[in-house]
């Protein structure tokens, strides 16, 4: 059987954790598949350290539209980042008839709307697992494990730099700069941290598992925004007093005037598993009708978890 040929657009973080798990699990994954998958071209700006990644069989090219716009790839995965030549390219692949995968949420909370109904009109697959919460399977949850159900709210930690945030500042009682300069320090936040501390990457994830959960078009720019840089650490400790514990919530559910969707700081119980998440770890409460709560724990970022999250996708093309 031909084997499934990818296209890998940057190769950074996820794109080379990526690359390594499928030299990794070639054989496992040949196994569960029915066939193999190579990685037949990569597009990066830097192809030294793309070239280091990839090794010397796979083409290599400074434009995404050489992988983009190539017959050797059947697959387009897009890890770049962002809404300019991320859109560009995942609209020209679709347009050429191939499948995309991509971990881009700001892309698909921003532009999904547009790019889903194109990808359905040219009756290819547009895949996104690894876009929300990591490794957890939180999408494949929602579109087929929790199917037979009426979802009735889904409530996450989503942004595993505010929570990790959180976390130090209640269990050490450090001022939110200082705990901020420490997940600078570790990788955990971005020199400029606004888009996690001020809830935007939650709430772009947010959006999406909404849309799936309740049937409507993705409504980021209708989500309520309130980050985590306004608190101090007697908040953390008063909160702690009262037998509760403060954690940045995506939340969204059914209503009377429709769908919420809300992000910002909560009170929980401390007695809750939601409560217990500590860390850069994720974890998303889904509440349905049939099923009752049912739980997802995991690393929600980092190379091995996303690129766990791409393979979980590509199987699903032979399920």
């Amino acid at each position: 059987m031909q084997p499934i040929r990818i296209g890998i657009l940057g190769t950074g973080t996820v794109g080379g954790g990526t690359v390594k798990l499928l030299q990794a699990n070639a054989a496992e994954i040949t196994r569960r598949l029915g066939c193999s998958v190579l990685v037949s071209r990569a597009a990066s700006r830097n192809l030294e350290r793309a070239q280091r990644i990839c090794g010397t069989d796979v083409h290599l090219s400074t434009d995404v539209m050489d992988v983009v716009n190539a017959e050797d790839v059947d697959i387009v995965v897009e890890l770049i980042g962002g809404t300019t030549i991320a859109k560009e390219a995942v609209i020209q692949a679709i347009k050429n008839g191939k499948h995309v995968v991509t971990a881009n949420k700001k892309l698909l909370a921003e532009y999904g709307n547009e790019i889903f109904a194109l990808a359905a009109e040219h009756n290819v697959m547009l895949m996104f697992e690894a876009a929300v919460a990591g490794g957890i399977p939180i999408i494949k949850a929602l579109r087929e494990g929790l199917a037979a159900n009426r979802i009735q709210s889904i409530a996450g930690i989503i942004n595993g730099t505010s929570n990790f945030i959180l976390s130090e500042m209640r269990a050490h009682g450090s001022a939110f700069q200082s705990v901020l300069k420490q997940a600078q320090e570790l990788g955990y936040a971005e020199a400029d941290p606004t888009f996690d501390i001020e809830g935007h990457d939650a709430a772009h994830k947010l959006s999406i598992m909404s849309a799936l959960a309740f049937g409507t078009p993705i409504n980021y720019t209708h989500c309520y925004l309130e980050g985590i840089s306004k608190l101090e650490s007697q908040d953390i400790r008063y909160a702690e007093e009262l037998g509760y514990r403060i954690k940045l919530l995506g939340i969204t559910r059914r209503c009377e005037k429709g769908i919420e969707l809300r992000v910002h700081p909560t009170l929980i119980p401390e007695t809750r598993l939601l409560a217990n998440v500590e860390g850069v770890m994720n974890a998303v409460l889904v509440q349905a009708d049939m099923v009752g709560q049912t739980m997802y724990y995991g690393p929600g970022a980092g190379a091995a978890p996303t690129a766990s999250a791409w393979w979980l996708t590509s199987w699903m093309w032979r399920d």
